[in-house]
């Protein structure tokens, strides 16, 4: 089963290693948390996963943890390296447990690969929108506005739900040095978030911008 963290130094002791570590936010009166923690013990046994590291922790035990993480419910479980949140999985699922352990296992680990990833993403299509849920399910208000402005416009775009992908979250807030969500890319170049598109459509600027 996975090793049971019982204060916040064994916490934060664990999420710092550089190899790959799972942390699942659980509470004892939650049943699904135990279905997790099967999950974690299968993937724990596999050889090929020797090096990552499956461990749990009790939410209500570590408020400020949960905090700093926005872990609202259980079981949600963290991937982590170097201390830093390359994944989440809230719920219980799985499936997408053992997907995720397995793309960060096997998948690009160091800055450059992530790098080219982010390029690669980027590039998808001609006008990109990086955002919270898709066109069809926006998750905020800055995404919902921005899918108006560009359904507006007529252009084709292709979006990217970043709530899918902590990995790419928070590496293309470094890339493109932007820090805020959502963020709109025109043949892999940034263009800027809401506020700027906002101007732009004000300004008369924004379907030459688009045009592709």
């Amino acid at each position: 089963m996975p090793t049971l963290l019982s204060n916040s130094d064994d916490v934060n002791r664990a999420i710092s290693a550089a190899e790959l570590s799972a942390l699942h936010f659980a509470a004892v009166w939650a049943e699904q948390c135990e279905q997790v923690d099967d999950v974690l013990d299968a993937l724990s046994k596999r050889s090929d996963y020797s090096k990552v590291q499956f461990y749990k922790c009790m939410a209500e035990d570590h408020s400020e943890i949960c905090l700093k993480h926005k872990i609202s419910a259980v079981p949600t479980v963290l991937l982590f390296r170097a201390g830093k949140v390359v994944d989440r999985i809230d719920g219980t699922d799985p499936a997408k447990i053992a997907e995720k352990v397995k793309t960060h296992v096997n998948g690009p680990n160091d800055a450059a690969s992530l790098e080219e990833r982010l390029k690669s993403l980027i590039n998808q299509a001609p006008v990109m929108l990086f955002m919270k849920g898709d066109r069809n399910t926006p998750k905020c208000g800055f995404s919902r506005q921005m899918i108006q402005i560009l359904n507006d416009t007529g252009v084709a775009y292709e979006t990217f739900d970043i709530l899918t992908d902590e990995e790419v979250r928070q590496g293309l807030k470094t890339y493109s040095d932007w820090p805020t969500y959502p963020q709109l890319y025109v043949k892999g170049e940034l263009i800027g978030g809401l506020d700027i598109v906002k101007e732009m459509q004000a300004g008369g600027e924004l379907a030459a911008a688009l045009r592709v």
